[in-house]
């Protein structure tokens, strides 16, 4: 990736973007750069990760050839039951950015990209004492190692390159994604979180709706329905086979096969 070209052409709408080619993880160093008083909207973009992290405490495999990255966002004015949009927020910049490098691609609820049915790409946010959010973005670009192994519920990983028609340029890649999700979160924050046309736009690449599936939750607990909608708050609505609806605000979702 070229540094000066990311730097030129994004900072701006970001306070700070640093790139460096490798790191432990781009989500723990916006963390400690967060409690250093590292401003609104600074990114952090990694060629390599060693020491990825995933949803619910799980490791994130983080070879070369991927795009890292995380940014600081002190969403200010946005109330707190509302900050949870921000990941499936950065779902829609990622469809976004995969249209831009030719791949068409969908979400699994809340913020997974899907490509031909497998995963290329994970959100992760956490939120730091000062109430900032660090948001952090993994995207598989290029061809991954054969010894890369299924996510949770067994979702096969791919890659942007293996469905796009052209090379997939990392720097124009992370420039389209970052980008995109200013624009995101600039519209969303000035909405004070309340944006009903990105409700309407991540319900329309979300591939969860209307799919059947299963909602593996804490202790072990399993529910089995439909998933029916995401209702404003971001929360996913599934519907069971009694017809009773259940709100879904944390677990991971596995599409059933339709029989």
């Amino acid at each position: 990736m070229d540094a000066a070209t990311l730097r030129d052409r994004l900072v701006g709408p970001y306070a700070a973007v640093d790139v460096v080619a490798s790191t432990g993880s781009t989500n723990a160093d916006l963390r400690a750069a967060a409690g250093s008083g590292a401003p609104d909207r600074t990114a952090l973009i990694a060629g390599e990760q060693l020491s990825g992290q995933g949803r619910r405490g799980r490791g994130w495999v983080s070879p070369t050839g991927g795009l890292y990255l995380s940014v600081l966002f002190r969403p200010v004015g946005v109330p707190a039951q509302r900050v949870p949009w921000l990941t499936l927020l950065a779902g829609v910049a990622l469809v976004r950015a995969a249209a831009d490098a030719g791949v068409r691609a969908t979400l699994k609820w809340p913020n997974d990209l899907l490509v031909g049915g497998a995963k290329a790409a994970g959100v992760l946010a956490e939120v730091t004492a000062d109430e900032a959010v660090v948001l952090g973005v993994g995207l598989n670009v290029a061809r991954l190692p054969a010894d890369v192994e299924p996510g949770a519920g067994g979702l096969a990983p791919t890659s942007l390159a293996d469905h796009a028609a052209a090379p997939v340029d990392r720097t124009e890649l992370a420039v389209s994604l970052l980008r995109q999700l200013h624009d995101l979160e600039a519209r969303w924050r000035g909405l004070a979180g309340d944006d009903p046309a990105l409700r309407e736009e991540y319900r329309a690449h979300c591939a969860t709706l209307g799919h059947p599936v299963r909602v593996e939750l804490a202790r072990g607990v399993a529910l089995l329905g439909t998933a029916r909608d995401v209702a404003d708050d971001g929360t996913l609505v599934v519907r069971d086979e009694t017809g009773a609806d259940h709100p879904v605000s944390a677990g991971d979702v596995v599409h059933l096969r339709v029989r």
